[in-house]
């Protein structure tokens, strides 16, 4: 019993100290380090959380961090110091405000900025309209031309297969359009995972999923953007002279094409639609290629300060009643104007790619042999290009022959 009340007695002596000390304990330690209860927004350079989420929406802060509150290192506490002389929050704070005696592996004085707040306008636009537009416009186009099958149908070829073809595309033309083909539609869907991944994709199939398939179209759609130029660059060369305007184009508007009623307007190699699918793609394709290179090469090849120099010089932003556009503009907010000017083109570009699929396919009967084999049937071509075929049974009559498949 003694020696119970001795064991007792002796652990309570021992917790007599360790309650002392933490009686003790709001006299040093963290508690010297706590922010005045009274304002805890005051001192150079310290936010509350609001602060940041104001910055966040756009709107002042009611404390902001200014260039001038820098250049002091913060006293670390008794034991709880982080490795090196300095304050984490210090370092980023020099950076945010490019002061930061730093160093980067490029050796261009660009790659310092390595925060650029202003960048917040660019996520709530990417995150909000960029997307709901642009979705609505795939989906609105997708939605128009269903409805417009089920009205019009497929547009047959009269009197059927005359059972002649004749070559319309030689094998080098069916290699560019699809190449092209091939390679716009790679960068089409890759650049929606990118857009649309963390909204639908994580949600649906976890993080993990969306980094290992948005890792892999980064990849595609970097490399693949070449082969996506070069056949640009090989169809416009190709067939430019064939989609120049002319006064058959005229008619071939005013009869709407032939794909509402029965008339079938005289046209040669390429009609007025595909005048217009051709030069749609040609120009927003080198549009899209040109802001791709800038988001590649963001520090060699900025676009949009100088751009912006020459539309104020213009008074264009006057034109709208808007204010003149930025022109001392970071290599950081350039690939922001880039990266949003690329996609705005690629959607338009998509939504008229959509249009020129469905008459390759559902829409009209024979359409793609043209792109298939190369090789139309006579009566197809008479009722689509007349002109052109009228022209080949002048000049080369020998490209007119028996269908192979008969």
């Amino acid at each position: 019993m003694l020696r119970h009340l001795m064991a007792l007695l002796t652990l309570v002596l021992l917790t007599l100290p360790l309650g002392a000390v933490a009686q003790d304990a709001p006299a040093s330690g963290l508690a010297q380090t706590a922010p005045d209860a009274a304002d805890p927004t005051t001192g150079p350079g310290r936010q509350s959380l609001e602060d940041i989420l104001r910055r966040q929406r756009g709107e002042a802060p009611v404390n902001p961090i200014q260039p001038v509150d820098l250049g002091q290192d913060a006293t670390p506490p008794p034991g709880l110091a982080p490795l090196g002389t300095s304050s984490d929050a210090q370092i980023w704070r020099q950076l945010r405000f490019d002061t930061a005696d730093i160093r980067n592996s490029t050796l261009n004085p660009n790659g310092d900025v390595l925060i650029q707040t202003g960048g917040i306008w660019w996520e709530n636009l990417r995150k909000g309209p960029l997307r709901t537009y642009g979705g609505w416009l795939l989906l609105g186009t997708i939605a128009v031309l269903a409805v417009f099958y089920l009205i019009r149908g497929r547009i047959r070829i009269d009197g059927g297969k005359a059972g002649t073809v004749v070559l319309r595309f030689k094998f080098i033309e069916r290699m560019a359009h699809w190449v092209l083909a091939g390679s716009f539609i790679l960068l089409g869907f890759t650049g929606l995972f990118t857009l649309f991944g963390r909204k639908y994709l994580i949600p649906a199939f976890g993080h993990e999923f969306n980094s290992v398939l948005l890792t892999g179209s980064k990849f595609i759609h970097n490399n693949v953007s070449w082969a996506f130029m070069i056949a640009l660059t090989m169809v416009f060369v190709m067939w430019v002279w064939h989609n120049i305007p002319d006064k058959t184009d005229i008619t071939w508007f005013k009869q709407a094409g032939g794909i509402i009623g029965n008339n079938h307007p005289p046209a040669k190699k390429f009609n007025a639609g595909q005048k217009i699918i051709f030069w749609s793609v040609i120009v927003l394709g080198a549009s899209v290629s040109v802001s791709g290179i800038s988001l590649l090469f963001p520090f060699e090849l900025p676009l949009f300060s100088h751009t912006f120099e020459v539309l104020n010089g213009w008074g264009v932003p006057g034109w709208f009643g808007f204010d003149a556009l930025p022109v001392n503009l970071a290599p950081q907010e350039e690939i922001q104007f880039a990266q949003l000017w690329h996609a705005i083109v690629a959607f338009l570009m998509m939504a008229v790619i959509l249009g020129h699929i469905y008459i390759g396919t559902l829409g009209m009967e024979g359409a793609y042999d043209a792109m298939g084999s190369g090789l139309v049937d006579e009566n197809w071509a008479h009722q689509h290009h007349s002109l052109w075929l009228d022209e080949i049974k002048e000049e080369k009559p020998g490209k007119i022959r028996t269908d192979p498949a008969e």
